[in-house]
């Protein structure tokens, strides 16, 4: 947690308080200076017999004030609470391939990682979606529940990696089953958004895979990373990055990845979804948008988006405390301790 939403604020401050010190010095410097111009300095006495000198004290609640003000505007914060958002929202799954196979660099820097820019770029222009997210490999599993919280689904995103599950291979109907579970309770036509490779370890599923979206009206979005020629599937690299070893099979063989079309096809045509080659981030997002366009939408409460919450109000009543007292700082003698100095 952070403890200042705007900690910016806290460096203003100091060249704040510099500049009221000097103000101060500077117009008491110019105060004595017309005063030794206009007065001799027993009329001066006479004249001021009933104000109180100026204080470093005071001048001191000054400052406070200052610098109470600026806390106030670097907004402090601690705690948290949570925001609910109300509203007509579409239902959308991003399911992402994170199997070894998504290490390859036939798209670069490799195809896991151009899917995450690719995402990151989809979720920003997304505002009217109530969207989760799963990672599959032979196996789905929910990273993220179904939320409108743009900043949580950014950060499950740059958290996916290759390999993170523990079951390998790979099953395109894995995430089809898990997305059904979760959108079954919304009314109307939702959307599956597959971003892999196509490479299935369990082709007899698709079948099965197209019944269940159809059967829960999921539109498919299917997005093919990589290319047909494919290419090989680092292993172990060192600490620069540089590959050391590719991925090999039970046999040794050198195991080359390549991109699988025919199921991602089938099943974005069975659904009436989409099937998008990957080519840019941009380009990609822009087409999946497209293809989003449509989807029933429902009337809900969304997941709960957790905040800090912001403390500003007690430094700036503290400064504003501070500024009343300087203002307020008596100025004069009781009569009584006038009439005794006379």
């Amino acid at each position: 947690m952070e403890l200042f939403a705007h900690p910016i604020f806290l460096l203003y401050g100091i060249p704040a308080l510099i500049g009221v010190w000097l103000l101060f010095w500077v117009g008491t410097k110019l105060k004595n200076y017309a005063i030794g111009r206009l007065f001799t300095s027993s009329a001066y006495e006479k004249l001021t017999a009933t104000q109180r000198p100026e204080t470093f004290l005071r001048g001191l609640v000054m400052g406070l004030a200052v610098f109470f003000l600026f806390v106030a505007l670097a907004g402090p914060q601690w705690g948290t609470e949570i925001l609910q958002a109300e509203g007509e929202f579409a239902q959308t799954i991003i399911a992402v391939d994170v199997s070894a196979s998504m290490r390859a660099q036939d798209v670069k820097p490799d195809r896991l990682d151009s899917a995450k820019t690719m995402l990151r770029m989809l979720i920003s222009n997304l505002k009217e979606e109530r969207i989760g997210i799963l990672a599959f490999t032979s196996q789905a599993f929910v990273q993220c529940p179904i939320t409108t919280d743009a900043d949580a689904l950014r950060y499950f995103i740059m958290n996916l990696k290759p390999d993170m599950l523990p079951v390998p291979g790979t099953s395109l109907a894995a995430p089809v089953r898990l997305a059904a579970r979760l959108l079954a309770k919304y009314p109307g036509q939702k959307a599956l958004i597959l971003l892999t490779d196509g490479e299935d370890h369990s082709p007899q599923e698709i079948a099965t895979a197209k019944e269940v979206a159809q059967k829960n009206g999921i539109r498919i979005i299917a997005v093919g990373i990589g290319t047909k020629d494919g290419t090989l599937i680092p292993d172990r690299t060192d600490a620069s990055g540089h590959i050391l070893e590719y991925k090999k099979d039970k046999q040794g063989n050198t195991v080359v990845s390549k991109l699988d079309e025919k199921s991602l096809l089938d099943l974005a045509q069975a659904t009436g979804g989409a099937y998008i080659p990957y080519t840019t981030p941009a380009q990609v997002s822009t087409k999946v948008e497209d293809a989003l366009r449509g989807l029933d939408r429902s009337h809900s409460v969304t997941a709960k988006h957790i905040t800090y919450k912001t403390r500003y109000q007690i430094p700036l009543v503290l400064a504003l405390f501070c500024l009343a007292g300087y203002l307020l700082w008596p100025r004069g003698t009781r009569r009584q301790d006038f009439l005794e100095k006379r």
